[in-house]
């Protein structure tokens, strides 16, 4: 993905080059097996690599195997925003960690599949979900790996299925992605931690599976509205009032 305007002159020897101007968030797509990027490149991009396994798991079998064509400009408001979504995490460090990068990855070959493939054939799109043992499954492994980095692959072995197949039954079961849904899960027990008057939010932020607490206090502001220190002073306060409610109600009964 083009980050900012400017131009390359492609092709496959120097003495037979194409130039083709971009703007950003312009597309271009590769075989990374051949060296097609010849010649100058006078535009700041950013180059992302799909695994061969993510985009075999995409077609859900539908190809012996899967070749995509390749386009030297083309644009895709869709994965543009999953590139620029790469970008900005690769800016911060990878806070979000692995199944963010994993679920992106698999959104992506999903796309790529089914808008450039050579030979294309929708992906079968499942009716149902996932069965409740599924689903009480990957809610068991979530919370024993709260601590730990969590692979979109690991969730879906666990319940025998292929990345993009869990990956759309997920959501079709619960309504989020199995990345939303990890999030929620981590900051429902950080919620619950916080409530302590004299947990550190740095401990909490670590068992919760945030990789800084820095992360950690940006992501629960944005979902909950409010700083994890802001959290656990609202809910002391509210117990603090509901305390003395209960006790001014003793009193007016004696």
């Amino acid at each position: 993905m083009m980050l900012r305007p400017g131009s390359i002159e492609w092709g496959e020897k120097r003495s037979a080059l194409e130039k083709f101007d971009y703007a950003a968030c312009d597309l271009a797509l590769c075989h990374r097996h051949e060296g097609e990027w010849v010649g100058l490149m006078k535009v700041q991009h950013l180059q992302i690599g799909i695994s061969d396994a993510a985009l075999l798991a995409s077609s859900d079998g539908a190809y012996g195997e899967v070749e995509l064509r390749p386009s030297r400009k083309f644009v895709d408001p869709r994965l543009s925003a999953m590139v620029a979504a790469v970008h900005a995490e690769m800016a911060a460090d990878f806070p979000s960690g692995r199944l963010f990068l994993d679920s992106v990855e698999q959104a992506m070959a999903v796309a790529l599949v089914n808008g450039h493939a050579v030979r294309h054939r929708p992906v079968r799109i499942s009716r149902g979900g996932l069965g409740p043992a599924r689903l009480r499954r990957i809610r068991e492994l979530v919370h024993a790996k709260m601590e730990d980095a969590l692979s979109l692959d690991e969730m879906a072995q666990s319940v025998g299925l292929s990345t993009a197949h869990f990956a759309r039954m997920f959501r079709k079961s619960t309504g989020k992605t199995p990345h939303q849904f990890v999030l929620r899960q981590r900051l429902e027990r950080a919620k619950a931690m916080l409530r302590a008057p004299d947990a550190r939010v740095l401990d909490v932020a670590v068992a919760c599976g945030f990789k800084t607490q820095q992360h950690f206090a940006q992501v629960f502001r944005d979902v909950c509205g409010v700083s994890p220190t802001e959290y656990r002073r609202d809910f002391l306060d509210s117990e603090v009032i509901s305390a003395s409610e209960t006790q001014s109600e003793d009193t007016l009964r004696l």
